[in-house]
């Protein structure tokens, strides 16, 4: 019951970018302010219970159960919470959060006449998501820390795309069964077997640019730690084997929990080796 309502809850996935955060923050070793860490938390809570339970709200085919009282009191509160360090942001990372949250709203609500929501649009999901991660967890910490963009905090945007892009192929495959065709996801486009095997092309992008970041890490401005270099390779490693081990009969603790959590355990090995 406590497994269902954290997970239901998009607990998790607050969680999970949260931890990504803290690692824009350790690797581009920027001072780790809680305001933003806390906001994209909550705001994930908030945005991702919004897209999970709007529409079928909306269409009248959700029965409030009582876990699913629980969880709007608890989204409420998530909302309370996001506005609070909303206010504690510096006034252009609340401007680009504004944007963010457009866009979340343009992917759950049908804003044109005779349009589905962008969640809807054949094929654009999976990118509209991959940015606002990008854009919650890399450029919100840097911009509310003021730090100026570079190359290398590009190339850590890109990477994190890839990551949050492969982390959602492993999602698309596991729903392959229940995602209405007209979605077009990867799987439904390539099949399983080529989708697997564009994640480990792009998980060897990801390595790639890590090495232009060794390379153009003259001055120290990102990845000062040559530990931490390190540990790329078992975060890659991981989600090779969970792309990998991904199939339409897993259940949905598969990605809902422990694909999730990577992100989670990276930030904490990356924590201890910092």
């Amino acid at each position: 019951m406590i497994v269902q309502f954290y997970i239901n809850s998009s607990l998790h996935v607050g969680l999970s970018c949260y931890a990504l955060v803290r690692i824009t923050q350790i690797l581009l070793q920027i001072s780790q302010q809680n305001a933003v860490g806390y906001f994209v938390f909550w705001g994930t809570i908030v945005g991702y219970n919004f897209v999970k339970y709007e529409e079928l709200a909306r269409a009248k085919k959700l029965q409030m159960r009582n876990q699913l009282r629980w969880i709007a009191l608890f989204s409420f509160f998530s909302f309370i919470m996001t506005g609070y360090y909303f206010f504690l942001l510096e006034l252009l990372t609340q401007i680009i959060a504004v944007v963010f949250l457009g866009l979340t709203l343009l992917y759950t609500l049908p804003f044109f006449p005779n349009r589905n929501n962008a969640r809807n649009w054949a094929g654009v999901k999976i990118y509209i998501v991959s940015f606002c991660w990008v854009g919650a967890t890399v450029f919100l910490p840097v911009l509310n820390a003021s730090v100026t963009l570079t190359a290398n905090i590009g190339i850590l945007s890109v990477q994190r795309f890839i990551l949050i892009f492969v982390l959602i192929l492993i999602f698309e495959i596991i729903d392959l069964r229940h995602d209405n065709p007209n979605l077009r996801t990867v799987p439904q486009q390539i099949g399983v077997k080529r989708t697997k095997i564009l994640g480990y092309v792009l998980l060897v992008v990801f390595c790639g640019l890590e090495l232009l970041n060794i390379n153009g890490n003259i001055n120290g401005n990102i990845n000062g730690n040559g530990n931490i270099q390190f540990l790329i390779l078992p975060l890659i490693f991981a989600i090779a084997i969970a792309l990998a081990s991904a199939n339409e009969e897993r259940s949905k603790y598969y990605t809902s929990f422990w694909v999730e959590s990577i992100p989670v355990v990276w930030w904490i090995c990356l924590f201890l080796a910092h």
